[in-house]
């Protein structure tokens, strides 16, 4: 029996989202709530190539394109060519980039977890659990093992 797992992690990851861009459209934030994704993922790994970043949000590389472009003209974040690889790309945030994600993105995540332990929610134990769910799925153990009951595709052939 399906318990929802994977809808309710989306559904939390949509609420969040949407309390994200509401928080930055009333601090009149110069970011959309997606290009301060992505300065934050680069807080936690600089020098990542485009293609890893893009993986890392869920994004086209055309779309991480894109989004990279105006963070660069804007001045916050660097994109080079890999010394090692001519055709990868490397991106940094730059020392704006860095200050805007703190200012914002490290506020309002510091905000909600304050929050979330006033109303007596089990952060640390979220965040604890929900980084060893992450390990195990993108592990290079074996798969979840395939639907059941005549669902799995070489059921259907």
């Amino acid at each position: 029996m399906d318990d929802g797992l994977a809808d309710l992690l989306h559904r939390v990851v949509a609420i969040l989202g949407d309390l994200a861009r509401e928080r930055m459209a009333a601090d009149q934030t110069r970011l959309t709530y997606t290009q301060l994704r992505f300065i934050g993922t680069l807080e936690e790994s600089p020098g990542t190539t485009q293609h890893r970043l893009a993986e890392s949000l869920g994004l086209s590389d055309a779309a991480a394109s894109r989004a990279l472009r105006a963070l660069q003209d804007a001045g916050y974040v660097d994109i080079a060519t890999d010394p090692t690889h001519a055709r990868r790309r490397l991106v940094s945030a730059t020392d704006a980039g860095r200050d805007l994600f703190h200012a914002t993105g490290a506020a309002m995540a510091t905000d909600l977890r304050e929050w979330l332990t006033a109303q007596g929610f089990p952060y640390e134990r979220y965040v604890a659990d929900s980084q060893q769910l992450a390990a195990l799925l993108s592990s290079d153990e074996p798969s979840p093992p395939a639907a059941k009951h005549g669902t799995a595709p070489e059921a259907r052939a």
